[in-house]
């Protein structure tokens, strides 16, 4: 952000500016931001301007919705395990696809002309809507007319950490904005004491590691800040022992006049960013406690989630119950990952095992935010990066049988909340599953879906850097999936 240069020839009290009147009068602007924590409110300092670099800002147009809670399942679920059947394929099981079909096909493990692999699961209709799911989702079963099924996603990259990227950034090249720091950009956020972009991780590593929440080009208080899911959400966070809230906030007085000093100095944004890291960490202080305190919950809620807090095997659902209420608290954009996907062996088993882990807290938190009046105003989307193969996966060499590899060209989503047509199937897939035949959308019509939900458009959204002006979606033509909206 440009700051207004000052006329060193005008009267000195011309040049008097809030920080330096706090500063000679001897009250920091800290003391005053104590004073408003201590009173429990911040309504009498939003009054006189909100100067946060996250503060809410105007959208494009009317949004449907005021925040997005993403699941991210990494690794690739099996969309012909869980949502989108094709019993063409049981009838193959063992032979190859017609040459027609896999032509000029790569993949990263397996020959185009592997062996088919039937589905692993039976499949049945439920709900008004008549959405068919896998029997592994008895769950997600129960709030089938409250989702829509996308069947027909397709993506341009076919390893984990570029698709995981890709999906995240528009980007499989590292060091682009994530969609949740486009979005702090963009339109900030409605939460005073917590980031307006949060990172919640369960189920191991990712291969997109920390480049899916950067914010890149982006200035730095956008980026994502990855939580722990029991005890401190951030490491240090809590007040050392011997320091009162008094003391500490005297301590980043000092910091913050000398970090603003130096800011008058050199200019450097990220100096700015300092600063209000600081500010925001002293605010979560206080904050941060509260939200991770399961205390508060009364037991049926836990049980909606199969939350139980500090048991490391719950930790997707302790993530779900977190989303929730940080979503309640004016997060922006809530990032939930989880790992271990990735069945190129064995998927019956590696499917039936991470069902097991999300399919529960992923309904339960739909049916949490509806009774809360929650859902009409947050988007939640689950899926991963990319689709699995119809064909087997099998290898001595490696040890793998059963399996499928990564397949781009087509896989499977869903979405739920404000602004989405409830008990939808949208787009379909070739008697194989595998291309889209009807209603493609590539992964930047899903962002900018997204974008549009929340009153942004997509073309509009961008940030000059070197000389081009980028944006969530790249320079292709997308648009948001009209088909998808109520």
């Amino acid at each position: 952000m440009n700051r207004p240069l000052r006329n060193p020839a005008a009267p000195a009290m011309l040049n008097q500016t809030r920080r330096h009147f706090f500063q000679d009068c001897g009250v920091g602007v800290g003391k005053i931001a104590l004073a408003s924590l201590l009173a429990g409110s911040t309504t009498a300092a939003r009054a006189g301007g909100d100067e946060r670099p996250t503060a809410p800002k105007p959208t494009h147009f009317p949004a449907k919705v005021k925040r997005v809670i993403f699941l991210f399942m990494a690794g690739a679920p099996s969309q012909l395990e869980l949502f989108d059947y094709k019993p063409k394929l049981r009838e193959l099981e063992g032979k190859p696809l017609p040459p027609s079909v896999i032509k000029g096909q790569r993949y990263a493990f397996i020959q185009p002309d592997a062996a088919v692999l039937g589905p692993r699961f039976k499949f049945a209709r439920h709900g008004a809507s008549g959405t068919e799911l896998s029997e592994m989702l008895p769950h997600l079963a129960k709030v089938a007319d409250e989702i829509a099924v996308v069947r027909s996603m397709h993506t341009d990259l076919f390893n984990h950490a570029p698709a995981q990227l890709f999906v995240n950034t528009g980007s499989g090249i590292p060091g682009r904005p994530s969609m949740g720091s486009w979005l702090s950009y963009g339109i900030g956020s409605e939460a005073d004491d917590l980031p307006s972009f949060v990172v919640l991780k369960s189920g191991g590593s990712l291969s997109g590691g920390a480049a899916m929440w950067n914010a890149g080009f982006l200035p730095s208080e956008h980026q994502g800040v990855p939580f722990r899911n029991q005890g401190d959400p951030i490491l240090n966070v809590s007040t050392p022992a011997g320091f009162d809230m008094q003391s500490q906030r005297e301590t980043l007085d000092v910091v913050r006049q000398l970090n603003q000093q130096r800011l008058d100095v050199v200019g450097d944004p990220e100096i700015s960013t300092r600063i209000s890291a600081y500010e925001m960490a002293f605010r979560m202080q206080s904050r941060a406690p509260e939200l991770m305190d399961f205390s508060q919950e009364d037991q049926a809620t836990l049980d909606l989630y199969g939350a139980k807090q500090g048991d490391a095997k719950a930790a997707f659902a302790n993530n779900c119950l977190l989303a929730r209420r940080m979503a309640e608290r004016g997060v922006r954009f809530i990032q939930v990952y989880h790992a271990g996907w990735d069945h190129h062996s064995n998927v019956e088993g590696g499917v039936r095992g991470q069902t097991k882990q999300t399919d529960q807290a992923s309904a339960g938190l739909l049916a949490d935010l509806r009774q809360r009046g929650l859902l009409d105003d947050t988007l939640v989307v689950w899926g991963g990066e990319f689709g699995r193969t119809p064909m087997v996966e099998a290898s001595a060499a490696l040890g793998r049988s059963k399996g499928r590899d990564h397949h781009p060209q087509a896989f499977s989503i869903w979405l739920a909340g404000g602004g989405i047509r409830q008990g939808l199937s949208y787009g379909q897939t070739d008697e194989l599953g595998f291309h889209v035949t009807e209603n493609p959308v590539h992964v930047h019509d899903l962002q900018a879906t997204i974008l549009h939900l929340l009153g942004l458009d997509h073309r509009r959204l961008s940030f000059r850097f070197r000389g081009l002006d980028f944006r969530l979606t790249g320079v292709e033509e997308h648009d948001p999936v009209s088909g998808l909206l109520a």
